[in-house]
């Protein structure tokens, strides 16, 4: 049976120069009715997770959640899944100093911008203030990564910065890290502080 995985491998190959053929033929099996389309894969973590303790299964609703590899990859994005290829919904989250080619992406293919939302900095930035610090350490501390964090305070780079914004590069400095810690952090939310932008996505959806 095709699946909302299949789907998703289909249009990265599709955004890569692959045929689209197959991107909709597997659309119309599916059911896709939306794309939310995202930076990366920590992203797309975050967003699964806080789905998953909703007790929503975005798949099944016909929300294929899209990682674009790069916030410049919107253009592509929206041309293929919006009004000029596919006519799927499309929703996301944007840092707001990328929303320029965002609002200009969605011009181009006459989507409407509502459904997507603006994190200050990106989507870790806001879960760290979200938990607070102290909080997040301790997750750093109960994942077995202390001692790489402590490793890292020490860099030179690292002195001056505040708490949050160490935190925010230390998640980015090992392949894989901030794709795990994206889902970490959002299950460790209290359900009163997920952050605006990513509650607002997911009640939009």
């Amino acid at each position: 049976m095709a699946d909302m995985g299949a789907f998703r491998d289909a249009v990265g190959a599709w955004a890569a120069g692959g045929p689209g053929g197959p991107a909709a033929d597997l659309a119309a099996r599916v059911g896709v009715r939306a794309a939310v389309l995202l930076e990366g894969p920590s992203d797309r973590e975050a967003v699964e997770a806080l789905a998953a303790r909703r007790g929503r299964d975005l798949a099944a609703e016909g929300v294929c959640v899209v990682s674009m590899g790069g916030a410049m990859s919107i253009g592509r994005y929206t041309e293929l899944l919006g009004p000029p290829g596919l006519d799927l919904r499309l929703a996301g989250l944007c840092d707001v100093g990328e929303r320029r080619f965002y609002d200009r992406a969605l011009e181009r293919v006459r989507a409407p911008h509502r459904d997507f939302f603006v994190c200050v900095s990106d989507l870790e930035d806001e879960l760290i203030r979200a938990l607070g610090t102290d909080r997040v350490e301790e997750i750093v501390r109960d994942e077995g990564d202390l001692r790489a964090w402590q490793t890292f305070l020490h860099q030179p780079a690292q002195h001056d910065r505040p708490r949050q914004q160490q935190l925010r590069r230390f998640l980015g400095t090992k392949k894989g890290r901030k794709i795990r810690y994206g889902r970490l952090l959002v299950e460790a939310l209290d359900p009163g502080l997920t952050p605006p932008p990513l509650d607002d996505l997911l009640t939009s959806l």
